[in-house]
């Protein structure tokens, strides 16, 4: 967490707003703390922390509970928590099988969440969009642990993860060959959709399944992490000194069309032998001679049956490893990442494959990134780049909480003269 000082050229105005932001991301990425663990992390003083934070408490960001009990000599200092639903987010995800919509708010508190299957033909822009504002819908009808009137506040930002390639400047989808879909402008549509006017970001999910590994799961901490995850196609996620890398207009990250096999098969891209031919959930599928639109069930009894020993099974996924580490060792020499995180459904077999996938990477890739690599199963599932949807959605807020709090008290004093208005 690095704060701002009183430097000469800096107004005082943009030196309060550097500091609230570095105290609400702080929280944001670390849980509660105390006072105390502030001051130390940001160098300011405790008046001046206080004063901040008081700020955030009548803001409704935060809230300071029973002192923390830290064994030294002096007053106990307060605990310092976000509070979720000051500030909440509706987080979309959108695969090839499935949609999900989840309520999230600061600290990355799931409120709310619904996963529904879908048919695979059922995947126009006009369908999607449809089937998601009913999501929305019927979650912001929902109560918050089935508590009568515990309704969270409205959504300030709305994140969406959508397996395709995608312009992030407007949220138009450039290509995902998996729904079928070249061109077609989902972040407008699903403004429109919603009736909502606060802002929605579109990211490719792979990227925030990254981006939600390293703020919330396995990838704490690493600042050069390569995510590779998917389901029926593949997607990949790279952080570089800790920040997310997209390409020049968003486009990167799209290993699943890297060639592999100039022998393979076409790929729904339209070139042939694309990695995600090989590695893919279809390949596997196929390989284990099992229907390839059998979707999720069909998955999960091939995985049932490697688990019990079943030979066909097996052999499918030892082939699929082999794919993996072939592709896995030409990005790990080109990016020179620290931390390869496997998701979705490479997460779910990494048990089966990890052994072949390692010796692939010690025959091919170069030895001196090879020793710096570790490849590791993600920790949050299938719901990674939901929640890093959710992450992109609450961006804006952890960069600048003095607008939020500006706003806030702005509404407040509208809904104020409104009440003034009807009582004269």
């Amino acid at each position: 967490m690095t704060s701002v000082r009183d430097e000469a050229g800096l107004r005082s105005e943009t030196i309060r707003r550097a500091n609230l932001s570095s105290i609400v991301r702080a929280l944001h990425d670390g849980g509660p703390m105390s006072r105390s663990a502030l001051v130390a992390r940001s160098g300011l003083t405790r008046s001046a922390i206080r004063a901040l934070i008081g700020e955030l408490v009548a803001g409704g960001l935060v809230s300071e509970g029973r002192p923390a009990l830290l064994g030294t000599p002096g007053r106990p200092s307060p605990l310092v928590s976000l509070e979720p639903r000051g500030a909440v987010v509706l987080a979309f995800d959108i695969e090839v099988d499935s949609l999900a919509v989840a309520r999230i708010g600061l600290g990355g508190v799931v409120l709310d969440h619904v996963r529904r299957d879908r048919p695979r033909g059922h995947s126009s822009l006009a369908a999607i969009v449809d089937d998601l504002a009913e999501l929305a819908w019927t979650i912001r009808e929902r109560t918050v642990d089935g508590e009568a009137g515990a309704l969270i506040a409205d959504e300030i930002g709305v994140g969406v993860a959508v397996a395709g390639v995608v312009r992030r400047a407007d949220g138009l989808v450039s290509m995902a060959p998996n729904l079928g879909w070249t061109d077609e402008p989902l972040g407008a549509r699903l403004a429109r959709a919603l009736g909502s006017d606060v802002a929605i970001a579109v990211a490719n999910e792979a990227e925030l399944g990254a981006l939600a590994e390293a703020r919330r799961g396995v990838a704490r901490g690493a600042d050069h992490v390569l995510f590779i995850s998917g389901e029926v196609g593949v997607g990949g996620g790279l952080l570089v000194d800790g920040r997310p890398f997209a390409g020049v207009a968003g486009y990167g990250g799209e290993v699943g069309h890297l060639p592999v096999n100039p022998a393979g098969r076409p790929c729904s891209c339209g070139s042939i032998g694309c990695w995600e031919t090989e590695i893919g959930a279809l390949s596997l599928l196929r390989r284990a001679g099992r229907s390839e639109r059998g979707g999720r069930l069909e998955m999960d009894g091939l995985l049932r049956d490697a688990a019990a020993g079943d030979r066909p099974a097996l052999a499918a996924l030892e082939e699929t490893a082999r794919w993996i580490g072939i592709g896995l060792a030409g990005l790990v020499n080109t990016l020179n990442p620290s931390l390869v995180v496997f998701g979705g459904l490479f997460q779910r077999i990494q048990p089966f494959v990890a052994p072949i996938v390692e010796a692939e990477l010690d025959r091919r890739a170069l030895p001196a990134p090879r020793r710096l690599v570790r490849v590791v199963a993600g920790s949050l599932g299938a719901e990674a780049p939901l929640i890093g949807a959710a992450e992109l959605a609450l961006e804006p807020i952890l960069a600048d909480p003095a607008a939020w709090l500006r706003r806030s008290a702005d509404s407040s004093e509208t809904r104020k003269l409104a009440v003034r208005r009807v009582v004269a």
